[in-house]
Formats: C-alpha cells, structure tokens, sequence
C-alpha cells in the first residue's frame, strides 16, 4: 500500500458521524478541535458580523462564519472561522463547500486549536494562495495579518489592544483594515469587547 493511500480524503471525512466537532484534514492528516469558549465565540461572532454587514451592504461577496468547509485539495480540507470570498471569486462556492482558497481566512485562538491555526494552517493557507490570513488571539487581545506573495514567516501588520492603550501608540495599532476590504474599519475595542 503506497504512502498516499494512507492520506485521509474529502469523501472519508463527509462519511464521519456528526459529532459537534471541526474536522479537518492537512496533507492527508485528520485534525478535530473541540468545541470552542465562549470568549472565542464572542470575537468570531464580533469580526465575522461586521465584515458580513460590510460586505452585505457593498455588495462585495459572501462571507461565512464555522462550520463552512473549504476544499483546497482532495486531501486538504479546512473549516477557517471566518472566510470571505470576493464577488469576482463567487464561481468557487459550491453546495458544501468552497473549492479553493477565499480571499480572507480569520482563525481565531484556541488552546486546542493553537498549533494548528499557528503552523499548519499558515503554511497551508500560504501554499494554496488565499489572500489574506488572520491570526485572532483572544487571549492576548492580539492580531496577525499575513498578505500576498512572501514567505509568511512575519506578519507584515501585528495589532495589540494592548500596544494600542499606551500612549504613544502607532496610528495603525488602532484598528485593522484590509485592501480587501476598502472603508472596512475595525476597532480592536470592537474585536476584543
């Protein structure tokens, strides 16, 4: 039996008993997360609201918040928190699920889904071409924006509420916003409240 044959696959994770967990498969590798807090909950519900009011209003696209799965490859499938796929991207939204990178992926920090959003998510996210990737730390009241083209070892933009409290703090510590999204403002007191 050859390495490949080993890979776990799209048609073996739809066949999984529904359980109320996240599935997802990374090269082949099937991850489950549990249900996440309540804090988590509150930011994803928080950023994913106002960037679907925002693109609601405008037109834009569709944006979705978990469960929603996104098919990268037959053996890479991953449920971001949120994702936005652009007007000119809707042809990739298919009945359950969306075949290929979106514009936008926001993970946003658990303790069991850390290493996961951290490492295998970045790098999978880099490798398949999605524009941006956020990295939501509830936590620590933090975000990471990874864009484009480049390695995607840094974060081009990191915002602290944190940073942002204690003057002086750097205008762009403020809020987030995203070529993406032109006139989408995000107040990190918004993000993190």
């Amino acid at each position: 039996m050859s390495i490949s044959a080993l890979k776990m696959r799209y048609c073996d994770l739809v066949a999984l008993p529904e359980d109320g967990k996240r599935h997802e498969i990374l090269d082949g590798e099937h991850y489950v997360s549990a249900l996440p807090s309540l804090r988590h909950q509150d930011v994803v519900c928080n950023l994913g609201f106002a960037i679907r009011s925002f693109v609601r209003r405008r037109r834009l696209g569709k944006v979705y918040l978990a469960p929603a799965d996104v098919w990268l490859s037959e053996h890479d499938v991953v449920v971001p928190d949120i994702l936005f796929v652009g007007r000119q991207r809707l042809s990739r939204l298919e009945e359950k699920f969306v075949r290929g990178a979106p514009d936008l992926a926001v993970e946003v920090l658990s303790p069991s889904t850390r290493n996961l959003d951290l490492r295998l998510k970045l790098r999978a996210y880099r490798r398949f071409g999605f524009g941006e990737y956020w990295i939501v730390d509830p936590a620590d009241e933090t975000i990471a924006v990874f864009r484009g083209e480049g390695d995607w070892t840094e974060p081009p933009l990191r915002l602290s509420r944190r940073a942002a409290s204690q003057p002086p703090h750097p205008p762009q510590a403020l809020a987030l916003t995203t070529p993406l999204l032109p006139g989408l403002v995000l107040t990190l007191d918004q993000i993190f409240e």
